[in-house]
């Protein structure tokens, strides 16, 4: 009877540490994971003026990428009068499509730029195109 009870012990406690090896605790993220998560990141970047971690999120050259350095000229332009400029960048993202190695993301997004008392916003319907290059997904 103990022998039986060894053996169900044993059995469960294999159970226990197999079921923790398949990957149930970490699981890579889907590629639809992967691309909100740029375009989230990409936002909050901006949202910090952190320019070289914007445009790390970018396809160097890509329309975007080149819009992320106008901002930032931008912004440091107003920085000559200004000495707080706050950029706010907000996109609900609608509809995510992939097709292959590319992808389009539809979004509502919303823009504010405050600097010396003043503010100027922007909001609106648009897409991101993205490319996957290797693992990762970066925005045209």
């Amino acid at each position: 009877m103990k022998r039986k009870y060894l053996l169900l012990l044993t059995f469960l406690v294999l159970a226990i540490f197999l079921s923790g090896c398949t990957g149930g605790i970490i699981t890579p993220l889907s590629d639809k994971a992967k691309i909100e998560s740029v375009i989230h990141e990409y936002h909050l970047a901006i949202n910090d003026q952190n320019w070289s971690k914007a445009k790390s999120y970018c396809v160097y050259g890509s329309d975007t990428y080149y819009d992320t350095c106008d901002i930032e000229d931008l912004v440091n332009t107003l920085h000559l009068y200004c000495n707080l400029i706050t950029i706010n960048v907000y996109a609900d993202i609608q509809n995510v499509f992939i097709y292959g190695n590319y992808s389009q993301v539809y979004c509502y997004g919303n823009i504010i730029v405050s600097a010396c008392g003043y503010y100027d916003s922007d909001s609106g319907y648009y897409y991101y195109d993205l490319q996957k290059i290797g693992n990762t997904w970066k925005i045209l």
